[in-house]
């Protein structure tokens, strides 16, 4: 008789996602209700049972690390199918299911180190592990997946898994090497067709999606990457249709391919939809006053979306306590070094400090920030002492900018150059101690900027301007954190080999 091999699969049904989003649904109609027509089959799926994936649905075949066949490649077991279902154990997660499942495995197989999975369901499920128990000479045996497995006629290669273990290369199980170049072949792809959301291709592709020529002429965009000089950025490759007017460019219609094991998990998509309802509800009452009112009149305006009666925005800690602490220098301060962007504050070694804009195209860039104009402020301490001792530091969004201010200038968006100054307090604080505001000359670029020092103020006029200063280097320091640090500095340093 064949010794039998006990395994445990513990998967995910699709449908218990659905199910969490009718859970949500349900939770936030009465609200959703009272604004919109909400629909009353939020939840048009029908549950998967936990049967379907008896009666010879799923199918798994071990491969061993340790024995060949006559090719070198791992001896793979019989075909083996889940059977019962399991209800005692402990360690199973919200929505996950575990089956048994018994392999035919004798000692000529030796130990398994991957096994093959098929799914003969119509809809894909989310693998969670596989463990098998009291391996010869090795004991249990564990398979760590976390990935989505779709029907079997969806894949043109078998779907794999190996053992949670990892290996130098002249250390892989020889019997392994084949699957694992073949696992390699799948994952890479061939640079060919559109993806299709159950493949797991990663691949990769120029920039070429940025602009839509087909809609309008204006809305074309050059293609980013790909060049001798400039082979980055690289994006996932979707391999969308070209656009009709520029076939070097790749239209946005369809479906954008991301791999499903990308995207977010299923407790945390389970989370994510929760999010998404509460969202609605919080954005509702804004976009439906703004209709006839598309901007705030007043701060009071502002703190009705948090403390009024149909309000389901959480209120930020910092206005908890004092309404206009968000106002402070300290405040706008703080928020800089605990924001998301702290790493473009640099100390100031030089006063003043220096631009590297191109002064043949731009003019003369030089500050107009004095030093009298930062003593002001600096509680008796000189800029060489505070420069000598680190206690000037500046954020400096001025070269990154203003090459560009006069194209967004020629929007509906107005922005300014900022330089802001910053003084080391002796408790350890930041506080600012000046803001230059710089747009384009009207005459052109090469007459310099024409710029504008704005100093600390709490009363009057010279407050509410010094407070409009703050939130233009706030929004500067945000699209700078989105395009230059976040974007360009993560996303589009992959480079080409």
């Amino acid at each position: 008789m064949t010794p039998l091999l006990k395994g445990t699969v513990v998967l995910v049904q699709k449908n218990s996602l659905h199910f969490n989003a009718h859970s949500a649904a349900q939770k936030f109609r009465g609200f959703i209700e009272s604004v919109i027509d909400a629909p009353d089959d939020i939840d048009d799926s029908i549950l998967d049972t936990v049967d379907s994936f008896l009666s010879n649905s799923v199918a798994l075949r071990l491969i061993s690390a340790s024995n060949s066949d006559e090719n070198g490649q791992g001896k793979v077991g019989k075909q083996t199918f889940l059977e019962g279902v399991l209800t005692s154990i402990p360690t199973l997660e919200d929505k996950q299911t575990a089956f048994n499942i018994l392999f035919e495995w004798d000692h000529n197989m030796g130990i398994p180190g991957a096994f093959y999975i098929e799914n003969f369901k119509q809809d894909e499920f989310f693998l969670v592990s596989l463990t098998l128990e009291d391996v010869p000479k090795h004991g249990n045996l564990n398979f760590v997946c976390n990935s989505w497995v779709y029907n079997v006629e969806k894949y043109k290669t078998e779907r794999i898994f190996f053992t949670n273990k990892t290996y130098i290369p002249n250390e892989t199980p020889f019997p392994l090497v084949y699957y694992i170049h073949e696992e390699l072949k799948t994952l890479r792809g061939d640079g060919t067709g559109e993806r299709q959301v159950w493949e797991r291709i990663y691949d990769y592709d120029v920039y070429n999606d940025l602009g839509e020529p087909d809609k309008d002429d204006t809305l074309a965009r050059p293609i980013l990457g790909g060049s001798s000089t400039l082979p980055y950025p690289r994006r996932g490759r979707t391999g969308r249709k070209p656009t009709e007017k520029d076939p070097k460019s790749e239209s946005r219609s369809g479906y954008f391919y991301i791999p499903r094991d990308e995207l977010l998990g299923h407790v945390e998509s389970s989370d994510f939809l929760v999010d998404v309802f509460k969202l609605v509800s919080q954005n509702v009452i804004p976009q439906v006053r703004s209709l006839d009112q598309p901007e705030f009149n007043t701060f009071e305006d502002v703190l009705s979306l948090f403390y009024g009666e149909s309000s389901n925005f959480s209120v930020p800690k910092v206005i908890q306590v004092d309404h206009s602490a968000w106002m402070t220098d300290e405040e706008f301060a703080r928020e800089m070094i605990a924001g998301v962007n702290p790493n473009v504050i640099e100390k100031l070694s030089e006063f003043p400090p220096e631009s590297k804009v191109d002064r043949q195209l731009y003019g003369d860039n030089t500050t107009t920030i004095t030093k009298e104009q930062l003593e002001a402020n600096m509680d008796g301490v000189n800029v060489e002492q505070a420069i000598q001792n680190n206690r000037l530091y500046i954020l400096d969004h001025y070269d990154s900018l203003f090459p560009f201010l006069r194209k967004i200038n020629a929007t509906g968006a107005k922005a300014y150059a900022t330089r802001t100054i910053l003084f080391l307090q002796d408790d350890g604080t930041l506080k600012p101690l000046a803001i230059e505001l710089s747009i384009p000359h009207p005459k052109g670029d090469i007459f310099g900027p024409v710029s504008k020092v704005y100093l600390p103020a709490t009363e009057g006029v010279e407050a509410s301007i010094w407070l409009l200063a703050k939130a233009y280097v706030v929004v500067n320091d945000s699209c700078y954190h989105q395009l230059i640090s976040h974007w360009y500095g993560f996303h589009s340093s992959f480079l080409y080999n």
